[in-house]
Order: C-alpha cells, then sequence, then structure tokens
C-alpha cells in the first residue's frame, strides 16, 4: 500500500520518513503528488501498473490490454518517468513494445498531445494512461510519429489492418520483426 503523508496542519506524519527517489530523506513535492494520484488510481479495464522498485515510486511501467480495434488482445508495455517537478512538467512516457502505430514511432516515442503541449498541472497520471488507450481506439493520422503508417491508414485502412494484424502476429514490415503479441 501506498502511504500518502498529510500537508499542512494535522498531517500524517512527518515527510522526511520517506526516503526520495535520489536516496535523501526529503520528499519533493512531486512525489507527493503523485503519492496521491497513486493511492486514488483507478486503472480502466486492460490496464495493469507495475513498480519495478518499490522504492522509487517515480519510475514505473503501465500494461495496457485494448479491448477492441486494430490492437485488440495485444498487450503494450509503457515506462513512466516522473520528473521531480511533476506536475508542472510532464511524464515521460515510452513504449517498451514494438508496435506499428502511427502515433508511436519504431523507437518507442509517443505523440500525444497532453504529454507535450497540452501539458498542465491539473492532469494526472490516470488522464495519461487514457489518452494511451485511447491511442489504441482511434488512432491520430493527423498527428504522427510514424509518417508511413499514418500514410497507410489515411489512404487505404484495410491495408493498415493487415500490416497491423501481420506485426501483432510477429510478422515484419519494412526490415523491422515485430514481437508476436497475439
Amino acid at each position: 500500500m501506498i502511504r500518502v503523508f498529510g500537508v499542512g496542519r494535522g498531517g500524517g506524519g512527518p515527510p522526511s520518513e520517506t526516503p526520495s527517489a535520489s536516496g535523501s530523506s526529503k520528499i519533493q513535492p512531486g512525489q507527493i503528488r503523485l503519492q496521491t494520484e497513486l493511492s486514488e488510481l483507478e486503472l480502466p479495464p486492460g490496464c495493469l501498473i507495475d513498480f519495478p522498485d518499490a522504492k522509487d515510486l517515480m519510475k514505473f511501467t503501465v500494461t495496457i490490454k485494448p479491448d477492441e480495434g486494430f490492437w485488440r488482445d495485444a498487450k503494450f508495455r509503457f515506462s513512466f518517468f516522473i520528473k521531480p517537478l511533476y506536475p508542472h512538467e510532464p511524464p515521460k512516457v515510452k513504449c517498451e513494445t514494438l508496435v506499428y502505430h502511427p502515433n508511436i514511432d519504431l523507437d518507442g516515442n509517443v505523440c500525444l498531445n497532453i504529454l507535450r503541449e497540452d501539458w498542465k498541472p491539473i492532469l494526472s497520471i490516470s488522464a495519461v494512461i487514457y489518452g494511451l488507450l485511447h491511442l489504441f481506439l482511434e488512432p491520430n493520422p493527423n498527428d504522427p510519429l510514424n509518417q508511413e503508417a499514418a500514410q497507410v491508414l489515411k489512404e487505404n485502412k484495410p491495408e493498415f489492418s493487415r500490416i497491423v494484424l501481420r506485426t501483432l502476429r510477429g510478422g515484419s514490415h519494412q526490415d523491422r520483426v515485430f514481437p508476436r503479441l497475439i
């Protein structure tokens, strides 16, 4: 269970009881915000969160398994790195699973507006997870990182579907071999 310390009068304990990600005993405001968000987090169906290092809440992974769309039933793992200035800076998110997708390039970079120009401190990790899930339900070929995938999606949806299915089954596309996901 994640313990959230109170702030202000009547707080639940001194913040120095939990070490920060850097190993010092002072908790950064971003860590407090993240602890609060995680304690209230309700993941959508098909999503799991994992903390490889239980002492470092600022680094975790989220696995998303869409239940509809082109990528239905495949699992995609995203690494999250939360910066010390969170929520004033967006989290850094990378897709660790090789995927043929217009909004995720072959290096795992993710094109999601709320991770860039539309980030606001009022947004949360939950909003990012729902945004990632939305990319699998409704990919956006008008704001692509993978230009070729976006062009195929725009011009020939059946061909796009065939390429996605082939890559999800462990096939290759443009000299890249994809992992078997379904």
